[in-house]
């Protein structure tokens, strides 16, 4: 199950990973005549079209009428030419609109909105937009940092320490957890009432992906987890996290709730259906990996589609 595409996933960028720290080559990839750069805001939106249906992407002349004074991050290249990052504040982000007529949007609407490219290009841009305003010192010694590696790492300036500080990516585990033809879904207080997803949570340090699903389970639901698989990932920067899916089987589907959240159901295949499809069940959106865990589990065991179901209900 390991070619599955979820949001934000699979994105055909070519990132040159092997060419950044050839400051030549960056100058030119920055230059180039079909060289686009795509605006994200101080709060994470990004610059997209007034109809909001996919990214408006900068080319070289507007670049340098609205940020010349702003160093871009290159992103990669694809048959169309380099991709870059401009990082505006909140006002020149706001101009740059104005003046081109465009809109912004966050990212959960993108990924729901959007082609593929633009929103896996807009999270991968996002992702590292926040690392970049939240990593401005060196955490060792104190002193500022600077951006090298066309914006991809982080450099201490000073000498006597020098170290290297890299994007933080935050591991964690989803799963959908089955017995006996049913599946375990949960719902925590800040939630509507019926408003149900998969159980999730951070890998912690010293600890494998596959232990971490059958701690988080038994931590916030009681149930005991014996064999998981993987399913798929998913780069979910709210800010820098990325998702790993997993399918389960409980060995103890006893329910005892955790601390974390107010309620957990199992629920089968012909009462989950029903109720989405009534309206009385609420389940995340196709943006989600947790979506696609869900549908894979209705599609495998009752050969349902999710989005027939949530298309009747008008979710």
């Amino acid at each position: 199950m390991s070619d599955r595409v979820n949001v934000f996933a699979g994105h055909p960028v070519e990132r040159n990973a092997e060419l950044r720290d050839n400051a030549e080559w960056g100058e030119a990839q920055l230059a180039d005549e079909r060289a686009r750069f795509l605006l994200v805001a101080d709060d994470g939106r990004a610059l997209c079209t007034p109809a909001r249906d996919g990214l408006r992407l900068l080319d070289v002349r507007e670049r340098l009428g609205f940020a010349p004074a702003v160093v871009p991050t290159y992103l990669g290249a694809d048959t169309g030419g380099p991709l870059c990052m401009l990082h505006l504040d909140a006002a020149a982000a706001t101009a740059a609109a104005e003046a081109l007529g465009a809109a912004f949007i966050d990212l959960r609407g993108a990924g729901l909105r959007f082609p593929a490219f633009d929103a896996g290009l807009f999270a991968y841009a996002r992702a590292y937009a926040h690392w970049h305003a939240r990593t401005r010192w060196c955490a060792n010694c104190g002193a500022p940092l600077r951006l090298v590696a066309l914006g991809h790492r982080a450099l201490c300036t000073n000498p006597s320490c020098a170290i290297e500080h890299f994007p933080r990516t935050d591991p964690a585990m989803i799963v959908i957890v089955e017995y006996d033809g049913r599946c375990l879904l949960g719902r925590q207080a800040t939630w509507s009432e019926n408003r149900y997803s998969t159980l999730a949570g951070f890998i912690e340090p010293g600890e494998s992906l596959e232990d971490a699903v059958r701690r988080e389970v038994f931590e916030e639901s009681g149930v005991r987890v014996g064999s998981c698989a993987y399913h798929s990932s998913q780069p979910w920067p709210f800010p820098a996290s990325l998702m790993v899916g997993f399918t389960a089987e409980a060995i103890d589907p006893t329910i005892r709730l955790g601390t974390e959240l107010c309620d957990a159901r199992w629920f089968g295949v012909d009462e989950l259906a029903r109720e989405v499809r009534e309206g009385r069940l609420v389940l995340p959106p196709r943006v989600s990996v947790s979506h696609e865990l869900i549908a894979d589990w209705l599609r495998r065991r009752g050969g349902i589609e999710l989005s027939e179901l949530q298309s009747a209900s008008g979710a």
